[in-house]
C-alpha cells in the first residue's frame, strides 16, 4: 500500500562534532535519536575535554551519548614483513551543546522550527534531486512503492495519495538507497546475497533514507523508522552487529546519491 503514514516534522540537521565535521553513519542515527528523546536543539556534540577547551563546563548531573570511531591502521606483519590494514572500533562519550554551560552562543541551536508541510503539491527541487539521479521512476495507479531490481527501476503512487509530499519523498529515498544496490551503481545486491541479505537490504534502505532526507531537509518519522528498524533486526535473529555494517552501507548509497544528483545539475 501507499504510504499513510504524515512524515511531518521539524527540521533536524546531521549531528556535528565541536570541530563542524559532520558525524557519519550509525553515529548519525544514534544522536538523532538522542537528540530526539532529551530534545537537544543543538547540532554540536563535545566531548568533556572538548567542552572545556572552549570555555564550556558539562552541567553537574548530565549524562553523556556514545557515538563511535572506527577505521584502520597499519601493522607490520611479523611472518612476511609487510604491512597490512587492521581494523578497530572505539567507543567515546559526548555531550550535546545543549547540556553544557558558557559555550559560545555558534554552539546553541536556535528554536525549533514549525514543520515543513509540502501538502500533496510536489516539490520541483526535490524532483529535480531525484531525476538528476539518473534513476528510473514510474507512476501509475498501482497502490504499491517498491524498487525492481530485475528491470532497475522505481515505481511510485501519485504523490496526491500521500498525506504530505515529505512522505513522498521519504518513501522515494528508501527506494531510491534500494536502487543504488544495482550492479551499475554500488554493487550492493551481489556483495550480500546470502539468506539474510532481504533483512538487511531493508536496514540499509532505511538507514539511507534517513541520512539522505537529513539532507534534503526532510526528517524521517522517527518512531516509525525505530520500529521499522527493529523488526528487521529481528528478522535477521537479533545480531545487532549487523546495523553497523548496514549504516555504513546506507551511508555510501546517501553520499552516491548526493554526489551523482549534484554533478548531474552542474553539468547541466
Amino acid at each position: 500500500m501507499a504510504q499513510a503514514v504524515d512524515r511531518r516534522s521539524r527540521r533536524r540537521t546531521l549531528p556535528r562534532r565541536a570541530n563542524g565535521q559532520e558525524y557519519r553513519g550509525i553515529n548519525v542515527l544514534m544522536l538523532w535519536m538522542e537528540a530526539a528523546e532529551k530534545g537537544y536543539r543543538s547540532a554540536f556534540w563535545f566531548t568533556y575535554k572538548q567542552a572545556q577547551e572552549v570555555g564550556g563546563q558539562v552541567r553537574k548531573g548530565e549524562k553523556s551519548a556514545t557515538v563511535v570511531k572506527y577505521g584502520t591502521f597499519d601493522r607490520e606483519d611479523e611472518s612476511s614483513g609487510e604491512e597490512r590494514k587492521v581494523p578497530y572500533l572505539r567507543a567515546y562519550r559526548v555531550f550535546n551543546a545543549d547540556q553544557i554551560e558558557g559555550l559560545p552562543e555558534q554552539y546553541h541551536g536556535k528554536p525549533a522550527e514549525g514543520p515543513r508541510d509540502l501538502g500533496t503539491e510536489a516539490d520541483p527541487a526535490l524532483v529535480a534531486f531525484f531525476a538528476a539521479t539518473g534513476i528510473e521512476i514510474r507512476t501509475s495507479d498501482e497502490p504499491q512503492a517498491y524498487y525492481s531490481p530485475a528491470e532497475d527501476f522505481i515505481h511510485m503512487p501519485p504523490i496526491g495519495t500521500f498525506y504530505s509530499a515529505a512522505g513522498y519523498f521519504s518513501t522515494l529515498a528508501h527506494e531510491a538507497t534500494h536502487a543504488t544496490g544495482h550492479s551499475s551503481r554500488l554493487d550492493r545486491f551481489t556483495r550480500f546475497a546470502d539468506r539474510k541479505a532481504l533483512a538487511f537490504e531493508e536496514l540499509v534502505a532505511e538507514l539511507g533514507n534517513a541520512f539522505l532526507c537529513a539532507r534534503l531537509g526532510l526528517v524521517p518519522d522517527f518512531d516509525q523508522s525505530a520500529a521499522y528498524l527493529q523488526s528487521w533486526l529481528r528478522a535477521l535473529a537479533d545480531d545487532k552487529r549487523l546495523i553497523f555494517k548496514a549504516a555504513s552501507e546506507a551511508q555510501k548509497a546517501a553520499d552516491f546519491l548526493f554526489s551523482t544528483a549534484t554533478e548531474d545539475r552542474a553539468a547541466a
